[in-house]
């Protein structure tokens, strides 16, 4: 080709391209998660176990905190007011005259109290006697008789555990008694007489796991109803097979908003629970009605207020209840323990669809299927009763699911403390402490009430 054209021909060499230099990055390792099996789950769950066994009960205390022990003589008004004023819901009990531990006062005594005044006294008989009713009146004594006793419920095991056992034995004997807290007592050297040094609550126990096995939880995948964590409803019954006071929802307790809160004490003390979920027409979770609830109502006095209706009951709550927590039953038990890990939660109601009750699930449902109470595939109703189905508003979703109620994400449900601590604190959990046990745990006086400027909780690292 001749012309002004340029030419194509072989001999004519083109113009050098220059290469830029490659600007692309090397490659990421792989990210992929674990594989999940149900081998890897039973050797993670294993895994759990063994740390708890390798653990003390000491090495699960708050860095600092400060413990309230009340004696034994104390009326249970004040003693009341002084689980009010410190925010706790429970507190060690001390013989001053043996200067011994003489068990738990918890919110459950309270609840058992009201019923009990409700049907053998008058509403100003109750208000005039409970100004002069002591702690150790509680269990009875030549005054009054046994108040658990006279309504037909357990009483509650006396307990104690010492700060050297591991954490593995404290989980079975929270477990084995049904309790939700274990004393840990220990002597002094000089007197032989019993200390109070702390109190182990299920809701520890499990934020301890959830803060150091943090590789394994992520392997707990499998879903809570298919490893028969809490306590779910059971098919329907044929409408001809239906007793009288058939319930939809069998074995769980729940109520109405027009339930009477009397009618809500009688469930929380005849079937030893702290919390019961209210529902519709439609069976969707409206809101949880909790122990704590009744108290406010005694706090201020209003006994009367007990044949209120659970709605007019919720107008008096604070404004600031935080919601209830739900799952769905497909949720996994390492989810709920990450959870724990960030939250206080307690309990979570299981919902399905639109938010329907389908179950329950506490803490000591996973702490029973944690320390290896159940096995795989048990159904709950043929298992011990949980906590919300022992016999004698707003949600908050656990994980982002569209099928969940749409609520702030960030709701925490009340707390229920037993240590006095500094709730700013746990956000700096995440730094790594491993302090040595001492030779000797700390010996606080039974009296003492005081104490160092509460620090978060102790995260160790499992030996290797």
């Amino acid at each position: 080709m001749n012309g002004p054209h340029a030419s194509l021909s072989p001999s004519q060499q083109s113009p050098k391209v220059r290469k830029r230099p490659s600007t692309r990055r090397p490659r990421a390792g792989s990210h992929l998660p674990p594989v999940q099996s149900q081998e890897s789950h039973d050797a993670a769950l294993a895994s759990i176990r063994n740390f708890l066994k390798s653990r003390t009960s000491y090495d699960a205390f708050p860095v600092s905190f400060r413990l309230l022990v009340l004696d034994s003589k104390l009326e249970v008004k004040r003693a009341l007011q002084c689980l009010l004023h410190n925010g706790v819901v429970s507190a060690p009990l001390w013989n001053s005259e043996k200067s011994m531990f003489a068990g738990m006062f918890t919110v459950s005594d309270i609840i058992h109290l009201i019923q009990y005044y409700y049907h053998n006294s008058s509403y100003d008989n109750a208000a005039a006697d409970v100004e002069t009713f002591r702690l150790e009146s509680l269990r009875g004594n030549p005054l009054h008789p046994d108040i658990e006793k006279s309504l037909g419920v357990a009483t509650p095991p006396l307990i104690r555990e010492h700060p050297d056992a591991s954490l593995y034995i404290a989980a079975k004997r929270l477990i084995q008694t049904h309790a939700r807290r274990l004393p840990l007592l220990d002597k002094d050297t000089g007197t032989g007489h019993e200390v109070i040094v702390s109190v182990l609550t299920q809701y520890r126990l499990l934020k301890f796991i959830s803060i150091n096995c943090t590789k394994e939880i992520q392997l707990l995948h499998l879903p809570l109803r298919k490893l028969g964590i809490g306590t779910y409803v059971e098919p329907p019954l044929p409408v001809d097979e239906r007793p009288e006071d058939y319930s939809p929802y069998h074995p769980i307790a729940t109520a109405t908003m027009s339930t009477t809160v009397f009618d809500v004490v009688h469930m929380f003390s005849e079937r030893g629970i702290s919390a019961v979920p209210i529902v519709d027409e439609e069976g969707i979770v409206v809101n949880l009605y909790e122990t704590v609830d009744v108290i406010t109502l005694v706090r201020l006095g209003a006994y009367q207020a007990l044949d209120l209706t659970i709605s007019e009951a919720l107008n008096q709550r604070s404004p600031d209840f935080p919601g209830v927590v739900i799952c769905t039953a497909s949720d996994s038990i390492g989810t709920l323990l990450q959870l724990i890990k960030k939250r206080r939660v307690h309990r979570l109601v299981v919902v399905e669809g639109d938010g329907r009750l389908l179950g329950i699930i506490t803490l000591s449902d996973v702490l029973r299927y944690v320390t290896g109470e159940t096995t795989v595939g048990s159904k709950a109703s043929t298992r011990e009763p949980s906590e919300m189905t022992k016999p004698s508003g707003s949600s908050t979703p656990l994980t982002c699911e569209p099928a969940a109620p749409a609520t702030p994400s960030d709701a925490v449900p009340p707390a229920e403390p037993d240590l006095i601590e500094d709730p700013a604190a746990e956000s700096a959990e995440s730094e790594q402490v491993d302090p040595p046990p001492p030779e000797e745990p700390p010996k606080p006086s039974a009296e003492d009430e005081g104490g160092a400027e509460p620090e978060p909780d102790p995260e160790v690292t499992p030996e290797s």
